[in-house]
């Protein structure tokens, strides 16, 4: 029998792998987590506690609707409007400045050599507020101004803003550089080639980022009330405590509006501007990469390198859903982008003017004394808790797995059902009901903020890891579900006609088309919220649930900055530990 005859078949790719091993991990972690959070000893539940969830449940029928708390509940909406408005702006302008000088790509062009060290040295620099949660930033600013409006818009703009300078880099350094490259070979300064070439093309990226950073900013103002900063969260909190759950459902259902109405203005804009997708993080696979090492070699392409530009992390594709409209095109012929244009002019001005913070405090010789107070107090670190921390450590640890885990899982299912683009597969009414309620269930689970999620759960959970996990979860189930309803909604559905055409089933259409053409996109949605949960369990735990921040309140509450100082290098160190781990396993998945 000829070669021809019997055609040498490929190897089958072995069954021990770095998925496989990275997936046993996981469910090694997951079930240490149950373990740490008591889960197999049973007596989790406070039974006495029903009868208070029942009255909550019940006041969601008759929400206070009295002239006086609905001004109250107006201006409190107003109040986190304008808190989220004003420290967007102030995140998106250290993010420019920030993911510039953050990016590979900006040092490898003004620098032939030694363009490492710099680069690190600011990458270092911006993730030290990136880890440190908007709410201790937001304690920490009270000590220093008092219950100042000031306070909530820099305890969202410094953390936001080292956000967003990260993933604003990593669009920059992921932009096709052919451009750039062909203006610096001209004699063009850096700064100018960046504006001309590497910036507006990556400008549909860092708009769609920017329009997601401003709905967590909503958020992010609601949880800062909790602090006493003002707003819907401060008057929720209040309520909560108080018992009137008539009263916290009409801040509830106006909480609900304000996110609701965010999210739906910003997916038209998108919409308008052709950026489908609200957060696009590149999962690039085996076949791209191929097709990006042809390309590089091709005759076509010039990779005249300067300082090192040239590689091949330079020729990631642009994203599939790019607009083919150059969006300052849309800015002149589309109407609905011109009113936005015109309202955010009009939003910006009056959140400022509504918010009335007094900026002159940042320069005071005041506030200079008081800052150097306190890094004098902190100096040199306690660390007579440290075996306290290990504990607390770990729990917090385990409290970031359950939550990230289950919200992924919960996010994966839910997530067909809240795509809009399934009419091609099931165009039934009832079809239609099902994906609008399962967009209202994950917007009202994504709206309240998780400490106000953690102690609802504590009327029936007793006090420990798990209620923190199960609002972290509950929390970033909204999240990711409509984030990866995003996903569904963006791919073709050509392939999925076909399936069902064929007498496929909706579940099996989902297992054998939609969940192959999306897994890694989810997980590296679910790796990126795991990055967020670790940092989010300092709230959750200034509740009462647990983990570090438990103890963190405590601190803060005594003053104890040395102590303070070592907890929050302890949380640091643990937040780049779990960062390092998944970005290990997105190198792993792609």
């Amino acid at each position: 029998m000829t070669n021809d005859q019997n055609p040498k078949l490929p190897n089958r790719p072995s069954v021990l792998n770095w998925r496989t091993v990275w997936g046993l991990l996981l469910v090694a972690s997951v079930v240490w987590s149950l373990q740490v959070g008591h889960v197999f000893q049973g007596n989790l539940v406070n039974t006495g506690g029903w009868n208070l969830v029942f009255r909550f449940l019940v006041a969601a029928l008759s929400p206070d609707l009295s002239l006086e708390f609905l001004l109250l509940t107006l201006d409190a909406t107003l109040k986190t409007l304008a808190y989220a408005v004003c420290g967007t702006l102030f995140s998106i302008i250290i993010g420019l400045l920030g993911g510039v000088l953050s990016s590979l790509v900006w040092w490898k062009s003004v620098s032939f050599a030694g363009f490492q060290a710099p680069w690190l040295i600011v990458r270092s620099i911006l993730a030290i507020p990136r880890a440190i949660h908007e709410l201790i930033w937001g304690l920490f600013f009270v000590n220093i101004f008092g219950l100042d409006p000031l306070v909530a818009v820099l305890a969202i703009a410094i953390p936001f803003g080292a956000i967003t300078a990260k993933v604003f880099s990593e669009i920059l350094d992921e932009t096709p550089r052919q451009p750039l490259l062909a203006i610096l070979n001209s004699g063009v300064s850096p700064l100018n080639a960046f504006a001309y070439s590497l910036i507006p093309q990556a400008l549909p990226n860092l708009l769609s980022y920017g329009f997601y950073r401003f709905e967590c900013s909503i958020r992010s103002a609601a949880t800062l009330g909790i602090i006493g900063a003002g707003g819907l969260g401060d008057q929720i909190f209040l309520s909560l405590k108080s018992l009137r759950y008539e009263q916290m459902w009409t801040l509830m259902f106006a909480l609900l509006l304000l996110s609701g109405g965010t999210d739906f203005f910003s997916a038209l804009l998108r919409q308008r501007l052709g950026f489908p997708s609200r957060l696009d993080l590149n999962v690039v696979n085996i076949e791209q990469h191929n097709l990006l090492e042809r390309e590089k070699h091709s005759p076509r392409i010039s990779h005249k390198s300067v300082g090192g530009v040239g590689g091949k992390e330079n020729m990631t594709p642009p994203s599939p859903h790019t607009p083919h409209t150059p969006p300052s095109q849309f800015l002149h012929r589309d109407l609905v982008v011109k009113l936005s244009l015109l309202g955010a002019v009009i939003l910006l001005t009056f959140s400022f003017w509504y918010v009335g913070a007094d900026f002159t405090k940042l320069w005071s010789p005041r506030t200079a004394q008081l800052l150097v107070r306190v890094f004098q107090d902190a100096f040199p670190p306690d660390g007579s808790q440290i075996s306290q921390m290990f504990t607390l450590s770990v729990q917090t640890l385990a409290m970031s797995i359950l939550a990230s885990t289950s919200a992924g899982l919960g996010g994966i299912l839910l997530s067909l059902s809240a795509a809009r683009r399934s009419e091609g597969l099931e165009e039934t009414s009832q079809s239609k009901i099902k994906t609008a309620l399962t967009r209202f269930l994950l917007l009202f689970a994504r709206a309240i903020p998780e400490p106000i999620w953690a102690l609802i759960f504590l009327f029936v959970l007793f006090p420990g890891i798990l209620p923190g996990a199960a609002a972290l979860g509950l929390h970033n189930l909204g999240i990711l579900g409509r984030l990866m309803a995003e996903v569904i909604e963006n791919l073709d559905q050509r392939p999925l006609l076909s399936l069902k055409a064929l007498g496929a089933s909706p579940s099996q259409v989902f297992l054998y088309g939609v969940l192959p053409l999306t897994l890694k996109r989810f997980l590296a949605y679910i790796l990126y919220r795991w990055e967020i949960c670790i940092r989010a369990t300092v709230i959750v735990g200034l509740v009462g649930a647990g983990g570090l921040g438990r103890l963190l309140t405590e601190q803060l509450s005594s003053f104890d900055y040395k102590g303070l100082l070592t907890t929050l290098i302890v949380f640091i160190g643990l937040t780049f530990i779990v960062d390092m781990i998944s970005a290990l396993v997105r190198r792993a998945l792609s």
